[in-house]
C-alpha cells in the first residue's frame, strides 16, 4: 500500500509559468525546487506562514543549505515568499505568495500604492 495518498493540487501559473521563468530564464532550478517545497507546506497548513530553516529545506529538496539559502534569497527577490523572523536566532516563518491569484483588481489598486 503506498504510503502517500494525498494528491496536491498546483497552480496551473506554477507549473507553466513560473517553471519556466525560474528553471530556465534565471537559471535557477533550485529556486523552483524550493518553492514546491514551501508551497505544499503552506498548502497542508491552509496557506499560514510556513516555519521552515534553511537546513529544513535543504533536507526536504535535496539541496545543499548553501543553495537552499541562494533558492530563498531568488524566492524573496521575485516576491514568491515573504520571511520573517521575530527576532535574529529564531527560525524564519515563509509566506508563500501567489501573485497570480488576486483578481485584476486588487493588483491594479495594489500598483498604484
Amino acid at each position: 500500500m503506498p504510503r502517500f495518498r494525498e494528491t496536491v493540487p498546483i497552480d496551473d501559473y506554477v507549473l507553466d509559468v513560473l517553471m519556466r521563468d525560474l528553471v530556465g530564464h534565471d537559471h535557477q532550478p533550485a529556486a523552483f525546487l524550493a518553492y514546491l517545497y514551501l508551497y505544499r507546506q503552506a498548502q497542508r497548513q491552509k496557506w499560514r506562514p510556513v516555519t521552515a530553516s534553511l537546513r529544513m529545506v535543504a533536507a526536504a529538496t535535496g539541496l545543499s543549505k548553501s543553495t537552499a539559502q541562494i533558492a530563498a534569497e531568488k524566492l524573496r527577490t521575485r516576491q514568491l515568499i515573504k520571511s520573517k523572523k521575530d527576532y535574529s536566532t529564531a527560525m524564519p516563518q515563509h509566506r508563500v505568495l501567489r501573485h497570480w491569484r488576486q483578481p485584476v483588481v486588487a493588483r491594479c489598486a495594489t500598483k498604484g500604492k
